[in-house]
């Protein structure tokens, strides 16, 4: 058993950052978010046994992460209770690497009209996404997961991961452009 534990430990250790950023941008509540990595960890150490190894280790884990998730929300949805918009942490959707050379080599005009969005018009239209599509689009867009890694996270088919993604993508698109609308910074047709 600890020589189980310290296995266990040493293979899942990487992904505790990962978890818990993904954690984070699902659940928007830094405390919520640590709340269900550890209840991630602990149902992923209840079932270690039965992982196999070889296998996408990561993607397990996702799964878990993401069904806990799933399992909560529904769970809230049918017994609301209200939060406090301030509890809501920021995140972001890129960084910025080097310094201001590195910034203004190669950057398109898409990399500049994104510049003018303020984080909370990026969190605002990621978060107005259907909980399906939102999960999905982060877990391709943000995590970087192949479409059949979120389908195995997921627990449904390719195809329908594709939707979600496309269909998720261009709501966010709509989103975007209807800020930049507002702000002058595209016209009125799409």
């Amino acid at each position: 058993m600890v020589a189980d534990q310290a296995r266990f430990a040493e293979e899942t250790e990487p992904y505790m950052g990962s978890l818990y950023s993904a954690a984070l941008r699902m659940t928007r509540n830094r405390a919520d978010a640590e709340d269900l990595v550890q209840e991630t960890y602990l149902k992923a150490y209840r079932g270690y046994g039965s992982f196999q190894a070889g296998t996408n280790l990561k993607a397990w884990l996702y799964r878990i992460l993401t069904n806990t998730y799933i399992n909560a929300y529904r769970s809230k949805m049918r017994h609301p209770e209200e939060t406090d918009l301030e509890d809501v942490e920021e995140f972001y959707l890129f960084r910025h690497l080097g310094g201001l050379e590195a910034a203004e080599a190669g950057r398109s005009a898409e990399d500049e009209v994104l510049d003018r969005f303020t984080d909370d018009e990026v969190k605002d239209a990621i978060e107005s996404l259907p909980e399906n599509f939102r999960i999905a689009v982060l877990l391709a867009d943000v995590e970087g997961f192949s479409y059949k890694e979120i389908a195995e996270i997921t627990g449904v088919p390719i195809g329908t991961v594709m939707s979600r993604i496309h269909r998720g993508r261009r709501a966010l698109q709509k989103a975007l452009h209807d800020f930049a609308r507002a702000r002058g910074l595209a016209g009125a047709q799409s």
